[in-house]
């Protein structure tokens, strides 16, 4: 499992950025995101602080909304949430009146003027780089050609080229709308094996390889499973099946870990 520390890069500002992957997870979680200042925050204890994680404390945090940065409808000038933080180095709890934050969150049926944050970690404070971060997720997600999320994998082949070492894979990909992706596989002798992946009917060998810290890449690494399963590959015989399985291990080396 990856440290806090190993999950976030550095800005050359000296920020600390959270890794692309971890606020795509945010973003398509929460169907509202805000730019906000917090007004006022008044700790909440008792019965109402039930199920705070050790080392944190609950607040009842009322914020001006600075910028709607998703949202499926208008929202007030001002909204109210409930939020648990972690106590600072000295064990106290933080302020938060005034601080700039972003905060992830879904609407409260019959209460406006409420959101409720759909992640421990759904506030968090604001920065250029972050919110640049997440503004362009935001219009990566909702972008009429989103890729949609990967649920499984379809049939597999591969074809054997005329010369020796020579070949080309495709892996067809199932999605969440049922969308079709597909990946092309290609091999050719003395050079590099190269692949790309396709949105639609049509296969596209020149579309390329997603360039990482994209919503297809991020999809691709973190949706698609860790070996070809034995049903995709039912109608190969056993030197193509290999050879498929390869492959696919080779997307899966070049896409890397998307955590």
């Amino acid at each position: 499992m990856l440290t806090p520390a190993a999950a976030q890069r550095v800005a050359e500002s000296g920020v600390v950025v959270p890794r692309y992957a971890d606020m795509a997870d945010l973003v398509l979680r929460s169907p509202v995101v805000i730019d906000a200042q917090i007004r006022s925050a008044v700790r909440i204890k008792g019965a109402e602080a039930a199920g705070v994680a050790p080392g944190h404390v609950r607040f009842y945090v009322e914020a001006d909304v600075l910028a709607l940065i998703r949202a499926g409808a208008p929202m007030p000038a001002r909204i109210g949430y409930v939020v648990d933080v972690p106590l600072d180095a000295r064990g106290r709890a933080p302020r938060l009146n005034k601080r700039r934050v972003l905060a992830f969150a879904r609407p409260v049926a019959g209460r406006p003027q409420m959101v409720q944050l759909t992640t421990v970690d759904s506030q968090r404070d604001w920065s250029a780089e972050l919110d640049a971060l997440v503004r362009g997720i935001v219009r990566e997600v909702v972008a009429p050609d989103a890729p949609p999320a990967v649920t499984g994998l379809g049939n597999a082949f591969h074809v054997p080229g005329t010369l020796p070492g020579e070949g080309e894979t495709q892996i067809f990909v199932q999605t969440a709308t049922g969308a079709p992706i597909s990946l092309s596989i290609l091999r050719r002798p003395g050079q590099d094996r190269r692949w790309s992946v396709s949105l639609g009917e049509i296969v596209d060998e020149g579309a390329g390889a997603p360039p990482r810290d994209t919503l297809l890449w991020y999809r691709l690494a973190c949706g698609l499973p860790r070996a070809l399963p034995p049903e995709s590959l039912s109608a190969e015989d056993p030197d193509n099946a290999r050879f498929a399985r390869e492959d696919y291990r080779f997307v899966l080396e070049q896409l890397g870990s998307c955590r």
